[in-house]
């Protein structure tokens, strides 16, 4: 399945009337780390931009003051969730440091609310061990190291040469979502395989993983129902949110570099064209 803008109009949940920032979904954010404070700053402020009730941050002080400063509407205290995104910017070795280790110590409240779940980057280990509908979010480098944990040798030049294999693969393996990050981005489940059209090269730049992050996350707490009431939704909110990571990358390009904030800038107006 080739994924499209009429596709995407279909995820985006429209606020009716009678919304209120609850009901408009709240997520949950634990992303950032000593080493990458930047990427708690980018995943909020995308999910922010993307257009979601609330945006709860778990955190230590110091990485919730660089949040605020740049997304004064972020909840810095805990509570109710309807979807939670986290990993990005976290190294997936707990153990790396003690700040890593209080990053990871978070990821345990990531259970106790059975919602629609998406894991990135140092949190991806966690892809077969919850009970909640499970999106995972790996590069092909990332994909090859998770596969090569359940005895399949592959590397990350064979997984970026045959995407839609390999993530089918991992999806059948761990019994999650796939979103197989690249410039054909695939996203696969036991069922179906989505193809996204090619994204921009200007894409490939520092942060731009944690802006999807970001709005994946959004989508997925606007649409928490519609993933725990169908086995393709999941599947069909990251086939949206890749192509507005797309779309906003291509409005702040216009043919030349771009930022990681420039994306999270153009954001609203990709969404605008796409409900167009």
């Amino acid at each position: 399945m080739i994924w499209s803008e009429a596709k995407s109009k279909k995820c985006v949940a429209i606020p009716k009337v009678y919304d209120h920032k609850y009901s408009r979904g709240v997520l949950g954010v634990i992303t950032g780390s000593a080493q990458y404070p930047g990427a708690a700053v980018l995943s909020t402020s995308a999910a922010v931009a993307t257009g979601v009730g609330m945006v709860r941050f778990y955190s230590s002080s110091g990485l919730a003051h660089l949040v605020l400063h740049s997304s004064p509407e972020v909840v810095v205290q805990p509570g109710a969730v309807t979807a939670w995104v986290a990993g990005s910017g976290i190294v997936s070795d707990k153990f790396d440091d003690y700040t890593t280790w209080l990053r990871h110590r978070w990821f345990k409240v990531i259970g106790l609310q059975s919602v629609p779940t998406i894991l990135d980057a140092g949190a991806l280990y966690l892809a077969d061990k919850l009970e909640q509908p499970t999106l995972i979010t790996p590069h092909a480098g990332e994909l090859a190291k998770l596969l090569g944990r359940y005895g399949i040798a592959v590397s990350a030049d064979e997984i970026s040469d045959d995407p839609k294999r390999w993530a089918q693969e991992c999806a059948d393996i761990l019994g999650v979502t796939v979103l197989l990050k690249g410039s054909k981005t695939v996203v696969a489940n036991n069922e179906i395989i989505i193809e996204l059209p090619e994204s921009t090269p200007w894409l490939a730049t520092a942060g731009s993983g944690d802006v999807l992050a970001g709005i994946i996350g959004a989508i997925a707490a606007t649409n928490e129902i519609e993933i725990l009431s169908s086995a393709n939704r999941f599947a069909e909110i990251a086939a949206t949110a890749s192509f507005i990571h797309d779309r906003a990358a291509r409005l702040a390009s216009k043919g030349g570099p771009i930022s990681a904030s420039m994306i999270i800038d153009c954001i609203p107006e990709a969404i605008r064209k796409v409900l167009a």
